[in-house]
């Protein structure tokens, strides 16, 4: 476990295992330690490097709303500071909303990109900028001095968390160590954080598809969806976005949106074979 800083903001970065390097970057309002069901299956195999974007896990307050170039940046930036050169080209893995900071790595950096793995990743077909940014962003940080100055993440912010895991998971609760999930929730920066992220969500997806349409993606790409049985609409969707990044379309079942915890074997498998 190491500190770095990264544009003026402490960055919580663990690596793990030995061969060649992946880098694990989680959903939104999520920290290193969602990975953990994985690192044993990879750590004989991979070089593993995680990390917390500002504000979440143990990472400091963040500075400047999330952009996709800043967060691709981002993962440049974790890549130098644990130690990964620009001559080591890396597996990038995203899941959910850091599968699209991924694929934005990919395309901007394709020479330190050796692969692409989407867990469950975001879709957006058709993204629509947000009408008047300004204001909604206004309304995002009142709403998060006002929800911190009431004392919420302290007095639920663990609770909202568990939920949270419980109702993304096929099966199971929170694995999650209590202390380490009160060190990561219970703070107004992780609030702000997960409220500027999602805030800034249809910004990203906008500036993503201006992105396909200029950088191109030369790295194998492998798409691992999740599926519990009923509607295969979402199955579709991800299916679609393997199709269009002319990637490997593989489906984990069952599994909840937090793959990870539910089913690690696939999505280790996954990293391994891309």
């Amino acid at each position: 476990m190491t500190f770095a800083r990264i544009s003026g903001v402490p960055h919580h970065i663990r690596v793990d295992g030995t061969g060649p390097v992946c880098i694990l970057s989680a959903g939104l309002g999520m920290a290193w330690f969602d990975w953990d069901p994985v690192i044993p299956l990879l750590a004989p195999h991979r070089t593993i490097v995680r990390f917390d974007r500002p504000g979440l896990g143990l990472s400091g307050h963040a500075r400047a709303w999330p952009t996709l170039s800043g967060e691709a940046e981002r993962i440049a930036r974790v890549l130098d500071a644990a130690g990964v050169g620009a001559e080591t080209p890396v597996t990038v893995v995203g899941h959910s909303l850091a599968g699209f900071h991924c694929e934005a790595f990919a395309r901007l950096f394709p020479e330190r990109t050796a692969g692409l793995v989407l867990v469950d990743a975001s879709v957006e077909e058709t993204p629509r900028p947000r009408r008047a940014p300004e204001l909604a962003d206004a309304c995002t940080r009142a709403c998060g001095t006002l929800l911190s100055t009431a004392g919420v993440p302290r007095a639920l912010g663990p609770f909202l968390r568990h939920t949270a895991v419980r109702a993304g998971r096929h099966t199971g609760g929170d694995p999650a160590p209590y202390d380490l999930v009160r060190r990561a929730c219970s703070t107004s920066r992780f609030l702000h954080a997960v409220l500027a992220e999602n805030g800034r969500y249809r910004d990203q997806a906008v500036e993503l598809a201006s992105l396909r349409g200029r950088s191109p993606l030369d790295a194998p790409v492998t798409v691992l969806a999740a599926y519990e049985g009923g509607s295969r609409h979402w199955l579709d969707r991800q299916g679609a976005l393997a199709e269009r990044l002319g990637g490997t379309f593989r489906v984990s079942e069952p599994a909840g949106h937090l793959v990870m915890l539910d089913r690690p074997r696939d999505v280790a498998d996954a990293i391994l074979e891309t």
